[in-house]
């Protein structure tokens, strides 16, 4: 995409309002185009082979090719244009089908004309560091006067910055969270804050941000297929311009993370940003179940005492 050009927008889902409500909200800004709209998911198939856009719109639900079984086909076949999914449900299984497919970002019907616009610059952007990356990592070819240009150059990646306390209460989550700001707005370089307090984690609350926001948990279920392209799905921007990486809304869905989960997720995060500030769970409250049955253990030997 050429400096000054638009980003060109393709619209697909079956109801004809919906086209229409979308196509007003991007002319309303001044550097988005509708490049074509779709009410199926073979036509889509066909328009975004034909058009190429920038940002293709899919529905989820669709009579003639569902929006998964045609993201899937794109993905493939058109993989320069990212898909945003749009659905009535907001499920995690749904999300889930729709980011295994290939889907890049996922709305929940109805959603506002800004989450809307962000979705679209958030995976333009995402793909244009994509294939800038992909550019700067392509070798030049190797030539008399230039042996060594096939050989890759070695890639950087991200620090892991952990905060570690053997007991709460003691400022942690702010100085963490503290820090990622400032590490951002000193260095303009992209930093990421992982709130790892799976069971308990706050960092939602202290930068205010909407408890509908996507979490770790979203990934739940797919983490063994998880690139960096899905898990960029799942991190929340904020105003100071970090992501953050969400723990989850509640207990039972935390339990279904593992240790080798976050490490996984850590090591992808090291791909795409300078610094990746990590809060982890805090270890009384990491081991505070064997705590738990300890206790029982102890009660129920002092009850058979005579």
């Amino acid at each position: 995409m050429a400096d000054g050009e638009k980003i060109r927008i393709l619209i697909v889902d079956d109801i004809a309002d919906t086209r229409d409500n979308l196509a007003k909200l991007i002319g309303f800004e001044p550097d988005m185009e509708v490049a074509g709209t779709a009410d199926g998911g073979q036509a889509a198939v066909n328009m975004a082979k034909k058009e190429r856009p920038h940002v293709i719109l899919m529905d989820i639900n669709m009579p003639d090719m569902d929006g998964i079984t045609a993201t899937e086909i794109i993905s493939n076949t058109v993989p320069e244009s990212p898909i945003i999914m749009m659905s009535v449900q907001g499920e995690q299984d749904y999300l889930r089908r729709s980011m295994l497919a290939g889907a890049r970002e996922f709305l929940v019907k109805p959603f506002s004309a800004d989450e809307l616009i962000n979705a679209i610059r958030h995976v333009h952007e995402l793909e244009k560091v994509k294939r800038a990356r992909y550019a700067a990592a392509v070798p030049a070819a190797a030539s008399p006067a230039n042996p060594l240009a096939a050989a890759p150059a070695a890639r950087d990646t991200g620090r892991i910055i952990t905060f570690f306390s053997p007991k709460g209460g003691v400022g942690r989550t702010t100085i963490a969270t503290n820090l990622a700001v400032a590490l951002h707005q000193s260095t303009q370089k992209p930093v990421v804050l992982v709130d790892g307090s799976l069971p308990f984690g706050d960092i939602a609350v202290i930068l205010n941000m909407s408890p509908k926001a996507k979490t770790i948990a979203d990934l739940v279920g797919s983490f063994d297929n998880t690139d960096s392209d899905v898990l960029e799905s799942v991190l929340v921007s904020h105003s100071t311009g970090i992501k953050v990486l969400l723990a989850p809304p509640t207990p039972e869905s935390a339990e279904l993370i593992t240790g080798a989960n976050v490490k996984h997720v850590l090591e992808l995060l090291r791909e795409r940003y300078a610094y990746i500030v990590h809060e982890p769970q805090e270890r009384a409250r990491l081991h505070g179940d064997r705590g738990e049955a300890r206790l029982r253990r102890r009660e129920a030997a002092a009850r058979r005492e005579p």
